[in-house]
């Protein structure tokens, strides 16, 4: 079955028609459609500037206005046995204002918003099509972290605004001035989203403890590293604010994990397989917990998940492998420090009382000088995941996205790009 309408007239239009609601919260620009056809289950939209879109008619059926769409929470109704068979999607075609409208066998024909299905045509659904690409760093192009006077950050949406993209474009990002209050970060983090709890608390201290519960709390060396690789899903980023420090030492230390693997693959191909294939169990030793997880030290998860660096050698536990895979295992956890304390890719900088430093848990690896007993060094910290960030990010985001949805149509031009026209499904 195929048709193609250009027009329908028994829908409301004009200047007094409503937008139809979409299944998000974005405030998407109005985008006119050319044409649309159905044909075998799936309607094909066109653009004025030439690119298409085939969407198949139970995924409008779930996300439409009038259908399965619910007005209020923006989610769909219909369980996977409630939507209509394929077939009963009669007829598709296009509005005097550009909005698509489908009919259904023995229900009202609905509006669909184009400006909506211009956004899934381009990508921009996808979970980084509106949050910043990693910027990948050495010691070189970044002696320090990106700094931003964070001030008036709990006030100020576009301070909060540049501060996590910094966190996620460069998984580190430093804010200076900011209140040395013993609350303050959990008083920030709970703006931006929750808190991930673990066995230390939801907002904990970095000091040195006459009876520690973790090396952190001690003045050590630490080496680079990243925290908590016993758990399943260790934190995504990791805050840490100073409201006092007056000791000798103690200067942080940060690498950037993906330019460190990279480097590895790239210089040492026998020690990456090693280290993304060869498992090793993680285990906190603390006397109240027992988390227990098993992983290699790059771990690369499924194809959508971020880079995971199981990477601290205080609760690495015991190799999970054959034994004649041991000794290169070992052999390549020397590589691994090797890189990650490299020049090249760490730089160091010391805290001072105001300072408060966000970074990715998961990618950056961090590590601390040695200090003296002397004077007081005191950082209160606290976890988020990499979800709720990213979240509160595309929300901050959101006017810029539909900005750049109706930049893009503007820049369009229909004779040029109507020959090469993009074609993408759903």
């Amino acid at each position: 079955m195929a048709s193609q309408v250009n027009e329908v007239s028994d829908i409301r239009r004009g200047e007094d028609a409503v937008p139809p609601l979409t299944p998000d919260f974005i405030p998407h620009p109005w985008c006119p459609l050319d044409s649309a056809e159905l044909h075998d289950g799936f309607v094909t939209v066109r653009w004025p500037d030439g690119v298409t879109f085939e969407a198949y008619g139970l995924w409008l059926a779930e996300n439409v206005d009038g259908y399965g769409l619910e007005p209020i929470v923006r989610e769909s109704t219909l369980e996977p046995t409630d939507l209509p068979d394929p077939s009963a999607l009669r007829s598709a075609g296009v509005d005097h204002d550009g909005a698509l409208v489908v009919e259904w066998s023995e229900r009202p024909a609905v509006r669909v918003h184009p400006g909506w299905l211009r956004h899934v045509a381009d990508g921009q659904h996808l979970p980084a099509s509106s949050l910043p690409a990693p910027v990948v760093w050495t010691a070189a192009d970044q002696p320090e972290p990106p700094t931003i006077d964070g001030s008036k950050i709990l006030h100020d949406e576009a301070v909060l605004e540049a501060w996590l993209t910094g966190l996620v474009e460069h998984g580190l990002c430093r804010l200076t001035d900011t209140p040395v209050e013993l609350d303050f970060v959990g008083r920030l983090l709970g703006m931006v989203g929750p808190i991930r709890d673990t066995n230390f608390g939801p907002v904990w201290s970095v000091r040195a403890d006459p009876e520690p519960n973790s090396t952190a709390n001690t003045g050590l060396n630490l080496g680079q590293h990243t925290d908590l690789p016993t758990r399943e899903t260790p934190p995504g980023f990791q805050f840490l604010h100073c409201v006092e420090n007056s000791v000798d030492g103690g200067w942080s230390r940060m690498s950037d994990g993906i330019a460190v693997t990279e480097a590895i693959r790239a210089e040492q191909p026998d020690a990456y397989a090693a280290l993304s294939t060869l498992d090793w169990v993680f285990m906190n030793r603390a006397r109240d917990a027992e988390h227990v997880w098993i992983g290699p030290i790059i771990d690369r998860g499924s194809t959508h998940q971020p880079l995971t660096l199981r990477a601290f050698y205080p609760v690495r536990s015991a190799p999970h492998m054959d034994p004649r895979d041991i000794p290169r295992a070992y052999e390549s956890l020397r590589v691994f420090a090797r890189y990650a304390s490299d020049p090249r890719f760490q730089i160091r900088y010391p805290f001072r009382a105001g300072d408060l430093v966000g970074f990715d848990n998961r990618r950056i690896l961090h590590g601390r000088d040695a200090f003296e007993s002397t004077g007081h060094r005191h950082l209160r910290g606290c976890y988020a995941d990499h979800d709720d960030i990213y979240s509160r990010l595309r929300v901050l985001r959101r006017p810029t996205v539909a900005s750049g949805a109706r930049h893009r149509m503007q820049r369009s031009s229909a004779p040029d790009i109507a020959a090469n026209s993009d074609e993408v499904s759903v």
